[in-house]
């Protein structure tokens, strides 16, 4: 495969090509989604980083020899060394290569020169590279054969998205670009619109149960320009934080952080509801329940009351105090404490969540304070932080964190997908899991 010479619109001479980004750090998976894309349509195999620096480039070598009429990508990332890590990567069977834009010029030369002696293609990638204009310019006179406008998974779980800088390189240059940083069927066609010949989808594939179906629907998408609607494989930004959280567990949402943020010493009173919302933090004194009903008051509807009572009783909260919740639109109770009524409290499917429960209410003394920070089982909570509950218990969000762990909490709720799947063909969790490899020896 050879390329047009630069300076041409090369784009007019190609139709939209979807290469599926297969960033794996183990073969028989990578080979397995492969084949599924393949059926579903995918044009271009891309051997992921993670792939190659697990697997190496057996793994380019494994993907032409089960696709020996696709083109096949090797995501080399190279910024040094360039003659002899794309020419390994190309005498191993793959066609292009990519290289990372912020490469010196001469390590771009030297890629060049090794993909014109073998028969191949570079991919330069302006991940991370702050003047992606001035760069992509420079990179056109360089003679890459494409230009990949690439947002970081990192950033994308800031909220990050690859278009605003696309449609701006696309105005720049006339070297083909390829674009990738968490595309899928609703944005595939954007990404069309905004400039890309290349639409890069990974996730949204890799993840999906049901790789050649997902990937049937973003060809669509590419081939006809529409929005496809998808549930998944979305990173937001703050303003729709409350969705992702409605939609993982907090099992996801403590991996996501590395298990941390578990409020240990509470536990689910009302089973089989789910809790979503900020806090609105109390202190109190052991059985002083006037600052937490006080609270009520002064929450917004979307909050969780959380509440340090001390960890012991008497009842802070009660049938009473729920039923002034439910009028106001608060989210749930959290007590580092006690509660009663707990029966009446289950009847009225209120998300509530306690130390202990006790038919003994304490006195509204007034003792205590209203937004404060608090601690509950060693972890400090603010005003504002985010609150999610289910019947595992309740998992602490730092508001400056949200959006973060949010996506990275959908990342690993869509990763589990398509894990389920496999074990539902016949394996094993250990086998998916592939543990006997990944084993610390």
């Amino acid at each position: 495969m050879r390329g047009w010479e630069v300076g041409e619109l090369r784009s007019v001479k190609m139709k939209p090509i979807l290469q599926v980004a297969l960033d794996f750090v183990d073969l028989p998976r990578a080979l397995k989604v492969a084949e599924e894309a393949v059926a579903g349509g995918a044009d271009w195999l891309e051997v992921g980083t993670p792939l190659i620096k697990s697997e190496g480039l057996n793994a380019v070598r494994a993907l032409r020899k089960r696709f020996p009429q696709k083109i096949i990508l090797a995501d080399m990332k190279t910024i040094d060394a360039g003659r002899t890590e794309v020419e390994t990567a190309l005498k191993a069977g793959a066609n292009i290569v990519h290289v990372l834009a912020a490469a010196s010029d001469s390590t771009i030369k030297e890629c060049l020169e090794a993909a014109d002696n073998y028969g191949g293609e570079i991919i330069a990638d302006l991940i991370e590279v702050k003047e992606v204009v001035q760069r992509a310019k420079e990179l056109e006179g360089l003679g890459v054969h494409y230009i990949g406008v690439h947002t970081a998974i990192d950033v994308q779980m800031e909220g990050g998205s690859p278009f605003k800088e696309l449609k701006e390189v696309s105005r720049a240059v006339k070297v083909p670009l390829a674009v990738a940083g968490g595309i899928n069927s609703e944005t595939a066609a954007q990404a069309i619109k905004n400039g890309a010949i290349i639409v890069i989808v990974g996730g949204a594939i890799t993840k999906s149960a049901d790789a050649k179906l997902a990937t049937r629907k973003i060809k669509e998408a590419i081939d006809k320009r529409v929005k496809i609607k998808t549930e998944l494989y979305k990173r937001v930004s703050v303003s729709h934080i409350r969705g992702i959280l409605e939609k993982v567990s907090t099992a996801n949402i403590s991996d996501a952080m590395h298990r941390q943020g578990e409020l240990r010493t509470v536990y689910p009173i009302t089973l089989g509801v789910k809790m979503v919302g900020t806090a609105l933090t109390v202190r109190t004194y052991p059985g002083d329940w006037a600052k937490t009903v006080e609270a009520i008051d002064l929450a917004k509807s979307g909050d969780v009351i959380v509440v340090d009572a001390g960890g012991v009783g008497p009842a802070v909260w009660g049938e009473l105090a729920t039923h002034s919740c439910l009028q106001k639109g608060i989210k749930g109770i959290v007590i580092d404490g006690a509660i009663r009524d707990t029966p009446e409290i289950k009847a009225l499917r209120f998300p509530a969540f306690a130390r202990i429960a006790t038919p003994t209410a304490g006195e509204p003394k007034g003792f205590g304070e209203i937004g404060v920070a608090v601690e509950i089982g060693g972890v400090k909570i603010h005003p504002g932080d985010w609150v999610v509950g289910d019947d595992d218990g309740v998992v602490i969000i730092p508001k400056e964190k949200v959006v973060e762990f949010a996506n990275r909490a959908m990342d690993v709720l869509e990763k589990e997908n398509r894990l389920r799947k496999e074990i539902q063909e016949g394996s094993t969790l250990s086998q998916v899991a592939y543990l006997e490899k990944w084993e610390k020896k």
